[in-house]
């Protein structure tokens, strides 16, 4: 066999001089392989005008997660085959009721909303409807619970009775076990919420979409109950259920059964403006003022959520939470030892924590991490309220994350009170978006069960430097050339 070196190779190299000790270096005795008799060996060249490219190795498509939509999961059925959902059937028929018998009695009603474009949307479809079926408006009422409080405050209690209604109708919170929601036996009750829970509190008509995947929001669920009872309410409160659920799902929620079909709506209103109007519903109960009466008087008193762009009052709260949210979103997270928790430590007046956990929890990677969390010790004096999101990275995974268990566990690891300790507003909320509000010392307990800061103990193989691949190049000149 012949080996043929073209003179190019020698005449291309920059100097002669280089030629020969270069060709000289190649091994004196070859083993040749078998190939074609034809065969014809170009030693590289080096060319001096001539700038070679470096040879383009594949490589492996980076890992994606993959996240599969909201609404396909999959929805329970009876043993007839009929979805349930937004809830159980017999819920839904008693909501029906008791909204068509508010409306007929013409008696003092209140609506408690929570303080979120959720809770507020759904609470002005309730106000609404209640109307259209005939309630006057100077019998209904609405009651907005202090920064941090819930319902079942006693102060809390005590104010909504003082308010001598007839009817309560709880939105978007209420799902705990415990006292009625009002000291007055003869008032009537009836709770429609999408919270994890079991318990409700007594005496209490529940409508409750927790065990109804995909879990609707409260805005969803009053939507799909009101629109029952009158024919308008399709058309022209589309655009208030979907403040709701943007609100608590985002902005890039897929509209698919069982979910409804909003295409009129969103012809109607674009999904910017829908999106625009809940960044600023949420802004004044997110500042240091808690001015949530701001917000509710805007998207009630809109007849189009153009309208609610326009609010000056709404416009400057969302720019003061916006500054606040920069302010403290650069806080450099800590982890718990076994990696799983990510924790930043903020101090603000404002409640920017869930805004920073949903940030970071898209931002943060690894192959251990599960939650973010972010403690604020300045919303309130003494306490520090929390906020929990699932990591994206997590997402996905099997079995699925699942924050409230994950939180109960941390605290069982303490072997004195702390559980009672931390109380009934701890883990509270979803599966994928949990938080609390607690003491600042049990606060510091649990952060010392999680042992966040401590460094995981590192196996000597995790410890020791990564090897060097081998190249992906399998064309070499060693497949050519073998030493003896």
């Amino acid at each position: 066999m012949l080996f043929v070196f073209r003179n190019s190779a020698r005449r291309s190299l920059p100097y002669t001089g280089f030629a020969g000790p270069w060709i000289n270096s190649l091994p004196t005795r070859l083993s040749v392989r078998h190939s074609p008799s034809n065969l014809t060996l170009c030693l590289p060249t080096m060319d001096r005008g001539i700038k070679r490219k470096a040879e383009t190795t594949s490589e492996l498509p980076k890992k994606t997660i993959k996240i599969d939509g909201y609404c396909s999961t999959p929805a329970r059925r009876t043993s007839t085959g009929e979805e349930i959902w937004p809830a159980p059937r017999d819920q839904l028929e008693s909501a029906y009721k008791f909204v068509r018998e508010c409306a007929t009695a013409q008696k003092p009603t209140l609506i408690v909303p929570d303080k979120d474009a959720d809770g507020l949307s759904a609470g002005v479809i309730m106000y609404r409807t209640l109307i259209k079926l005939g309630l006057e408006e100077k019998n209904l009422s609405v009651h907005l619970v202090r920064k941090g409080s819930n319902i079942h405050e006693e102060y809390e209690r005590k104010a909504m009775s003082e308010m001598k209604a007839s009817y309560v109708i709880v939105l978007d919170q209420g799902s705990r076990g415990g006292l009625p929601v009002i000291d007055d036996e003869s008032a009537k009750c009836m709770i429609i919420d999408h919270h994890l829970s079991d318990d409700f509190p007594k005496n209490a008509t529940v409508v409750s979409g927790c065990h109804c995947p995909p879990i609707p929001t409260t805005a969803l669920m009053t939507y799909e109950i009101c629109k029952e009872l009158h024919p308008d309410i399709a058309q022209e409160y589309g655009y208030l259920c979907a403040i709701g659920t943007h609100g608590d799902l985002g902005n890039t929620l897929k509209w698919i059964p069982p979910f409804p079909d909003m295409k009129e709506t969103f012809k109607k209103h674009t999904k910017k403006v829908i999106n625009d109007c809940v960044s600023l519903i949420n802004a004044p109960r997110r500042t240091g003022t808690y001015d949530v009466i701001t917000a509710w008087k805007a998207l009630l008193g809109a007849e189009d959520p153009k309208e609610i762009m326009t609010d000056k009052r709404l416009i400057e709260a969302r720019r003061e939470i916006n500054q606040e949210v920069e302010k403290k979103t650069h806080t450099p997270p800590k982890f718990s030892k076994d990696g799983k928790i990510a924790v930043l430590k903020i101090e603000s007046e404002a409640q920017v924590h869930p805004v920073i956990a949903t940030r970071w929890a898209g931002f943060l990677k690894s192959k251990a991490l599960e939650i973010v969390m972010v403690a604020n010790y300045g919303y309130l004096p003494g306490k520090v309220n929390f906020s929990c999101r699932v990591a994206r990275c997590a997402r996905g995974r099997d079995p699925p994350v699942n924050i409230i268990e994950s939180l109960k566990a941390i605290a069982n690891l303490d072997t004195t009170d702390l559980v009672e300790r931390l109380g009934e507003n701890f883990a509270r909320g979803h599966k994928e978006a949990s938080g609390g509000i607690v003491n600042a010392a049990e606060f510091e307990e649990l952060c010392e069960l999680m042992k966040v800061g401590e460094k995981a103990e590192k196996s000597e193989q995790e410890a020791s430097t990564k090897k060097v691949g081998k190249s992906p190049q399998k064309n070499t000149l060693n497949n050519y050339f073998m030493k003896p």
